[in-house]
């Protein structure tokens, strides 16, 4: 190879390394104001949010209070059988079912949502240019605003069993807990739209999966029961440290630092997978849908 070819190779390598620096420099940039944006349009992703549950109640006599009817009769009625089945004391394990049932209804809907989170917008997204983070946050804000309304099954609980279910200042820190929530619904949900518009398939995939995590979370069950060999079953379940968040102030308590520690490890991978994800494959959602 004469010393022109070499220099020729060596000026081709270069400006490649520049192009795919370029691109990378263009695509993180897009990522970052589509995020941005996304943040920005909060009006619009909220009144969609309201508009969703407020559609799939229109003409109804109490509206979206339908929704704490159906989540009142739902816990109710298992608190009092599974109780009985397992033999514990309805004092404490009926507040426990209760506000293990709410938490669960919000990360649950928001898992299954996610999975159709661009598909289910496809027309929308083709049609009217907004942020793909834009659909995130409206999924996970109309799952919140229903998370408010069953808030309210938790009042007679509050009322008949006082010294298990209590409401003072542990309390307050559901909120920040919704936030710690919220912002992992956002990155775990990015992940599971951009991989539920690639695969279709993925969407009934995690449907028969959530059943089997349910039931392998101490929703129904109270962690106490599980010998120390099995505590990992809980200690390694990302969905156990979500629940505890909402159902631990709901009872007046305040989580274990175990639930934070679980937190911190699941939202750091959250955060790189998805924008990895967004980063790298953004502009290819378009043609996946």
């Amino acid at each position: 190879m004469s010393i022109r070819e070499e220099e020729l190779n060596k000026i081709t390598s270069t400006n490649e390394i520049h192009l795919m620096d370029t691109i990378r420099y263009q695509q993180m940039k897009l990522a970052w104001q589509d995020l941005i944006d996304g943040i920005q349009k909060w009006p619009v992703w909220l009144m969609l949010a309201y508009q969703d549950i407020k559609l799939r109640y229109r003409r109804s006599v109490i509206g979206p209070f339908w929704l704490t009817i159906s989540m009142a009769i739902t816990v109710y009625s298992m608190g009092y059988l599974y109780a009985h089945l397992f033999q514990v004391k309805l004092d404490v394990y009926f507040p426990f079912l209760t506000a293990g049932m709410l938490g669960w209804s919000l990360i649950s809907t928001s898992v299954l949502e996610f999975t159709e989170g661009l598909t289910s917008y496809e027309a929308l997204i083709k049609q009217i240019k907004l942020p793909y983070t834009t659909y995130m946050h409206r999924i996970i804000s109309r799952n919140i605003m229903i998370f408010f309304h069953n808030i309210f099954v938790m009042l007679p609980v509050y009322f008949i069993y006082p010294l298990s279910a209590k409401l003072n200042i542990h309390t307050l820190f559901l909120l920040p807990g919704l936030v710690i929530i919220y912002f992992n619904a956002f990155t775990f949900g990015t992940i599971l739209s951009m991989i539920g518009a690639r695969y279709r398939d993925i969407a009934q995939a995690i449907k028969s999966l959530i059943q089997v995590i349910f039931f392998v979370t101490p929703v129904m069950w109270q962690p106490d029961i599980l010998i120390n060999k099995n505590h990992w079953i809980i200690d390694l379940n990302p969905f156990f440290a979500m629940l505890e968040l909402l159902r631990e102030p709901l009872l007046g308590n305040l989580p274990s630092l175990s639930v934070f520690l679980n937190l911190l490890f699941t939202s750091l991978i959250g955060v790189l997978f998805s924008a990895f994800l967004f980063i790298r494959h953004r502009a290819r959602i378009v043609y996946w849908l």
